[in-house]
This record gives structure tokens, sequence and C-alpha cells, in this order.
């Protein structure tokens, strides 16, 4: 199958959404599948405000159309809301072309949280989005729910998997330098450093031990002003990432707006229990009381995380496989029919 995949997040961006597309793209490559994608490092582009890492293209049409003419997709995949997202779908809806698309954000929030504009308004254009959509991908029975009672009627649920060689439980000495020697516990938070987070939350949790931060943002320099005892780390790549992962004796999770986090898993791979809040995400990935804590009460969710077993949370994570998720994928796709399959002649 030739599919095309459209996304407003792709590399240098490193978060849960670039990390589940990239990886379902190379395991259906594995399974023989040719897969395209159009992307921001594809065009001029210009930093999203307030989010320089963001990077949102400039003038796409031409190039959209060009490549699903020359590709000519079996199927087409609109991963994100974003310039190529938009570009896509409307060329999608005025050549008559199926499509799907996927939930990956809580954007409504995000933005409410910033910018202070109404949830309703987001939501009211996020239904326009998704709705010309064959089937729009949500990460778990909570967001599903979540989006059906705002009027969502097309969701279908697609679930995540996590790179268990990757992320693992490592030696001591494998521990990075600079967490050496620090007081334990370790309390580490990995991901975006950015308001809809909720870093502060964790921050001023009165724990013993040390909290450390890794990852880059919006709110780093001043989380590090107001968080000068926390250890601030910048973002970190494949095994050292791993390595930050594994140091932990708890990691924390104080988002209430992420659809899924798959730092969730990453953690448990590594044998890391989590301590996170009783919301959307983590209730539906801490099924298992024994590794981790859920509760209203962050600092009580650490507190009794950190006494949960290690060799239970790595058991737990190897029940995700990103095959299952690829598979997933796929079978959501909709396959255009011979009639509508865009060809080197299609015209805009």
């Amino acid at each position: 199958m030739r599919i095309l995949l459209v996304t407003d997040a792709w590399f240098p961006q490193i978060n849960g959404v670039v990390r589940t597309l990239s990886t379902v793209v190379d395991v259906l490559r594995q399974q023989g599948h040719e897969v395209a994608t159009i992307s921001p490092d594809q065009f001029r582009s210009i930093p999203c405000p307030s989010y320089a890492e963001i990077r949102l293209a400039l003038f796409p049409g031409q190039q959209v159309r060009e490549t699903f003419d020359t590709f000519a997709p079996n199927a087409i995949h609109i991963a994100t809301e974003g310039p190529l997202g938009m570009t896509a779908r409307r060329l999608c809806v005025k050549r008559n072309l199926p499509f799907t698309t996927s939930f990956h954000t809580k954007f409504p929030e995000y933005i409410h949280a910033r910018f202070r504009v109404p949830v309703s308004w987001t939501y009211a254009w996020l239904r326009r989005f998704h709705g010309k959509a064959e089937r729009m991908m949500v990460t778990t029975p909570t967001i599903e729910k979540e989006l059906g009672d705002r009027g969502f009627t097309n969701t279908a649920l697609w679930t995540r998997g996590v790179d268990t060689e990757l992320f693992r439980p490592r030696s001591a000495a494998d521990i990075p330098a600079h967490l050496r020697g620090l007081p334990r516990p370790l309390y580490l938070y990995i991901g975006r450093v950015s308001i809809e987070k909720n870093i502060s939350a964790f921050l001023d949790c009165n724990l013993s031990g040390s909290k450390i931060v890794v990852g880059d943002g919006p709110q780093l320099n001043e989380l590090k002003s107001r968080y000068p005892d926390v250890v601030f780390t910048g973002a970190k790549f494949d095994d050292e990432l791993a390595c930050h992962y594994a140091s932990a004796d708890v990691f924390v999770f104080p988002s209430r707006t992420d659809t899924f986090g798959l730092v969730l898993l990453e953690a448990l791979a590594s044998g890391v229990p989590v301590a996170a809040y009783p919301v959307p995400g983590p209730i539906d990935v801490i099924t298992d009381p024994t590794v981790g804590c859920l509760d209203n009460s962050l600092e009580t969710a650490i507190n009794t995380a950190v006494m949960r077993d290690r060799a239970r949370c790595r058991d737990f994570a190897l029940n995700f496989s990103w095959e299952r998720c690829a598979e997933l994928f796929q079978s959501y796709l909709a396959p255009l029919t011979e009639a509508s399959q865009p060809s080197r002649t299609s015209s805009a």
C-alpha cells in the first residue's frame, strides 16, 4: 500500500506525537508498505508564535498538490490541524478523496491556557476539521468519550507502543554523571517545558530528594529562575534520554491536558513507577495500581509511587507494541478507490 502521511509535527521536534508517527512509519516500511510524508522540513517555514521549536509551513499548496499527484497514494492520513493538515484536507475535500485524521493534542485547552480563547470555539473548529474524515483516530477510551460528549462522531481507538529495547532498566554505571551523587529519591519529569504541562505543580511539591526536569520549551527560563534547586538538563535524545529515565526513582507526570502521554510507557519500560493526576491519559495508561499512583494530590501520588515494584513496571510495559500500533493505524485507513486515486494528470 502507498500511504501518504501529512503532519505539521515532525523532526527536528522531539515529542510524543513525532515519536509515534515516525515509529509507525518505520514499522509500516519494514512491513513492505511505501510511505511518503509531507512535513514542515520540506517547506519554507516560520516559528509558531510563543513556541519557536514548532515550525509552520508557508504557502504549501502547490507542493502539497504535486506530492499528491506524483506519489499517487492508496490512502491519505492527515495527522495534525496545522497549515499542512489544513492544506491537505482542503485538497481531499475538493477532489472528493477519502482520508483519515488523528487527534493527538488538546489544543483547545492549550490555547485557552495561553491566550484565554474559549475552549468551545476551538472545539467547534476541530469538529469541522475532523468531521469530513472517514475516521478520527484517538488514543484512549476516555478521550473518545470526551470528544463524543463534544459532538465528535467518527472516532476510532488507536493505542500506542514503546521501544522496550531502548527504554529498559540500566545499571548504576549508566547513570548520567550530572545525576550521580544527588540526594535520593530522584523525581523525574521529561517532556516539553511549557505552561500546559503544569510542571510547576510538580516543582511546588514538598519532597525529600532531588527534582529533575529534562526537556526544552518556552517556559524553561522562567522555571529555572523560580526553582533554582531543580536540576534542568535541557533536551536529551536516544540512549542518553533512556539513561535519564532509568536513573529515576519516580516519573512525575503533572499534565492535566495530554491525550495519552507516551512518556508514561517509556518510564514504565525503564522500570520506573509513575505518579500523576487521575485525568485522561494517565487513567487509561496506568490501569494497574501496582505500577504507579494517581491522586488529586500530586505529592501523595509521588510518595506512594516511589514504593512500587520496578520489575512490575517493566513487565506491564512489555504489553505495549509498536507493531500492534501500526496494525491498528493501517486497519483504520480509508483506501482510495481506483476512480478517486490521485494521478500525475490530476488537477487541483
